[in-house]
């Protein structure tokens, strides 16, 4: 039922969010550059790795060893605005599709977090990672990693058709406010290093 709501939902808003995807794209091409989408390998459900879509928010500007600067050096005007409103998520629509992602599950994190979870932090991996989750709507990036993983798994044992339908309207309040879209002295969240 969830993956079969899941599709259906991601062809839906796909077409109504279409002319936003145009104006976007164009936008990207003329502010930061092609490409217009930032492509990561993410683990997914069991761990399995997959390819996750966003729209780029941040320029590749290098120093003069022709290492990338900080995330708070290459985010640009606009990439702020689309993180501010979560549009840089939207491309994921695409992984739902495919059945990569749910609407609602943990987060898909880095691949190199696999080995740094314990194995009960490693139990996110139970369900299939999702656009937004638990933790993103009792405090997304502005808390710390234990308290999201806590949160990860408490979803995991308590997951049902009706809390899915809670969490995406309890995000849709949080986008609307822009809460908690990143840490304290952040642009994002800070790296998890076990």
């Amino acid at each position: 039922m969830k993956r079969l709501i899941d599709f259906a939902g991601a062809i839906i808003l796909s077409i109504i969010v279409f002319p936003v995807i145009v104006v976007v794209s164009v936008l990207i091409t003329i502010t930061i550059g092609k490409p217009i989408f930032f492509q990561q390998q993410r683990p997914g459900l069991k761990g399995r790795p997959f390819t996750i879509f966003k729209f780029r928010t941040m320029s590749g500007k290098r120093d003069e060893l022709g290492l990338l600067l900080s995330d708070e050096q290459r985010m640009t005007s606009l990439g702020r605005i689309l993180r501010k409103y979560s549009i840089d998520e939207i491309p994921q629509l695409w992984n739902v599709l495919k059945g990569e992602l749910s609407f609602v599950g943990p987060r898909p994190l880095l691949m190199d977090y696999l080995d740094r979870y314990t194995p009960e932090q490693a139990r996110r991996h139970e369900v299939r990672p999702g656009i937004t989750g638990w933790a993103q709507v009792n405090g997304r990036n502005a808390i710390s990693w234990e308290e999201k993983f806590k949160l990860d798994i408490w979803y995991v044992d308590n997951h049902s058709i009706w809390l899915d339908f809670k969490i995406i309207w309890l995000t849709l309040k949080k986008v609307v406010r822009s809460e908690g879209i990143s840490q304290e002295n952040h642009v994002s969240m800070e790296e998890f290093r076990g």
